[in-house]
């Protein structure tokens, strides 16, 4: 399966290296989420969520435009509030 293809906005590239969040953990969710859900503010964004596994399971909220091409990410969080859910 080929890999999806997506980019990271400037504030995206410096909240996951400050949050120490792997691109690998991205991709990941990106490809296989869990869940989506629309942005609450920003119809033109959406939330993938995931697990990750290497963070004792803790939920990867991955928040992108999808009409951009390649997709653009514009922040990825842990999400404490969905800790243990997706």
């Amino acid at each position: 399966m080929p890999r999806i293809r997506y980019e990271l906005s400037a504030h995206a590239v410096t909240v996951i290296a400050e949050r120490e969040i792997e691109a690998a953990w991205i991709e990941r969710v990106l490809e296989r989420p869990e869940r989506t859900e629309p942005d609450r503010t920003d119809p033109s964004l959406v939330h993938a969520l995931g697990p990750v596994p290497e963070r004792g399971n803790r939920v990867l909220r991955v928040v992108y435009n999808p009409a951009m091409k390649p997709l653009r990410v514009v922040t990825a969080y842990l999400d404490r509030r969905r800790r243990g859910q997706t």
